[in-house]
């Protein structure tokens, strides 16, 4: 929409909270437009070519989960980050399985969402201007262009944050990570000790990557955390 100011679509029935992320990231130098409902903020969505999406979760008309599933059946790569008041890690994990990018609890500062909108746009656009590129381990295949994977020839279906996860992995083979290395490098997000979404997404993979196969990939090292090797 905007070749240098990136745009930005907030989508908050809250009109006042709404106004105050509107004001927030004009002062820092994006154009935003805004919607009070989810339908209305399909439309737009649809409609515009956004840089980022702001939505949150409990709207009127279209809720911002089904929302977040309909936009990535057409706009895959789009950076989203959703906001709510609902903060569990099962409220975490519906939101990343929708295909949120990113996941932000209510209160918040300005500061900090616009450290994750940053890290978004910065992570797109070396996304955006990459070719096709190829990531192997033992008999695991990932396509960052087509983003399919497989394993010995065989498709496997993952949500978005799933191959966020494994994409980490293939690129850090071999080596322990970490839970807040994990947060922070594919959530961008400081890890939360009070919930266990890493672990969860960790066995989601497990499920998919090792479950139907003799030769395990991804092994858990306790009190340190997650290694992608392959078995001897």
């Amino acid at each position: 929409m905007n070749g240098l100011r990136k745009t930005i679509l907030i989508i908050e029935d809250d009109q006042r909270v709404a106004k105050l992320i509107q004001r927030g990231l004009e002062e820092h130098g994006f154009t935003s437009t805004l919607a009070y409902d989810g339908l209305l903020g399909k439309k737009l969505a649809f409609q515009n070519d956004y840089d980022l999406i702001i939505t949150d979760i409990i709207l009127p008309k279209l809720d911002g989960i089904e929302l977040c599933r309909r936009l990535r059946e057409t706009k895959p790569d789009m950076p989203i980050i959703m906001l709510t008041a609902l903060g569990t890690t099962d409220d975490k994990v519906e939101g990343f399985d929708a295909g949120a990018d990113d996941y932000l609890v209510k209160p918040f500062e300005m500061r900090e969402l616009l450290v994750r909108i940053r890290a978004l746009l910065k992570r797109n656009h070396k996304t955006a201007n990459s070719t096709g590129f190829i990531l192997r381990f033992a008999d695991l295949e990932m396509n960052l262009h087509t983003k399919v994977v497989k394993r010995k020839g065989i498709e496997i279906s993952l949500t978005p944050k799933e191959f966020n996860l494994l994409e980490y992995m293939l690129q850090n083979p071999e080596r322990v990570l970490s839970r807040v290395e994990i947060a922070e490098k594919v959530w961008e997000t400081h890890f939360d000790t009070g919930t266990n979404f890493i672990d969860v997404y960790i066995n989601y993979l497990r499920k998919k990557i090792d479950r139907n196969f003799d030769k395990k990939l991804i092994h858990t090292k306790a009190g340190m955390g997650f290694i992608l090797r392959a078995e001897s």
